[in-house]
């Protein structure tokens, strides 16, 4: 068994095709069946169906399991091996959220990419249980974002403050208000952020708090989105101050302080406790923690 056969068969098991994992893999569909017949002979059963679809057996999913294993661990090595000659490089996989990326990363990684640019840096968008989730599962590297959950198998630093604030368009009936409590909201249409989102939670427990039923018009599953529809004069919504600098800025959209909601949350870095840092994450953590909370919060 080598690993460019544990390779050969992760690559079949997300084609499901051996031409398509020889394309990929740059080898003849041939070379692609010999490497996966060798193995099947070494371990004394059949790993892949070869009726189309192509499909792994459970021998197949089982060995696929540890093989996944296997090749992080020699892609472990080999990190460790080249962080030897101490230059900061390698690959770091970010998860954050869309709007935690729009408006800090460029600043972040335009410096950072400038002072190493033997680091390679891939943005993955998606919640913050999931980010959390996928930083304890090894499937990412760093994590950046609200900081609401605790998990004792992540390590995790504050880099700022933020908050979530009741936004309008600049046409709003609601817009001549500077302040409104939350009581005044019952009977407003509301342009929520889906049910998994760490924003729409809080606002979900806010709201049973007061006792206020909203009344949602449209779920979206990013800052982003919601502000659009915002701007259309669809609804109003409650999303984190962060996102909407620019449109506030330019008078698109306009915030109404509301008493309720006045309360700071931590934005910050997360990774897996006891996890090797390669040199590229080292690197990586210690200007993100060493970088002012003015950085994260500054125009572009």
């Amino acid at each position: 068994m080598n690993m460019n056969q544990l390779e050969t068969l992760l690559t079949i098991s997300k084609t499901m095709s051996f031409r398509k994992a020889g394309e990929i893999l740059n080898l003849t569909q041939p070379a692609v069946s010999a490497q996966i017949k060798s193995l099947e002979d070494e371990f004394g059963t059949i790993l892949i169906d070869r009726n189309q679809p192509v499909t792994l057996t459970d021998s197949g999913k089982l060995f696929l399991e540890h093989a996944e294993k296997m090749l992080r661990i020699a892609s472990d090595l080999k990190q460790r091996l080249a962080d030897l000659n101490q230059t900061p490089q390698g690959h770091i996989h970010i998860g954050t959220t869309t709007s935690i990326a729009m408006q800090i990363l460029p600043r972040v990684l335009s410096y950072f990419q400038d002072q190493f640019p033997l680091i390679k840096t891939t943005i993955h968008s998606m919640t913050s249980s999931l980010i959390m989730n996928s930083v304890e599962n090894g499937h990412i590297d760093i994590g950046i974002t609200y900081l609401f959950e605790k998990n004792q198998a992540l390590e995790t630093s504050v880099l700022y403050y933020d908050s979530f604030e009741l936004i309008v368009a600049a046409q709003h009936p609601l817009s001549r208000f500077a302040h409104l409590s939350i009581e005044k909201l019952r009977n407003i249409p509301f342009i929520m952020l889906s049910p998994e989102t760490a924003g729409r939670r809080f606002v979900d427990k806010l709201f049973a708090t007061y006792d206020v039923s909203p009344h949602i018009v449209m779920e979206l599953s990013s800052s982003e989105e919601v502000k659009r529809m915002v701007e259309l004069n669809l609804g109003v919504a409650i999303i984190s101050k962060m996102s909407v600098a620019d449109e506030l800025r330019h008078g698109t959209l306009k915030m109404i302080k509301v008493s309720e909601l006045d309360i700071t949350h931590p934005v910050g870095v997360v990774y897996k406790s006891g996890r090797y840092l390669n040199s590229a994450m080292q690197q990586f953590l210690l200007d993100l923690k060493g970088m002012p909370e003015t950085q994260f919060l500054g125009s572009e």
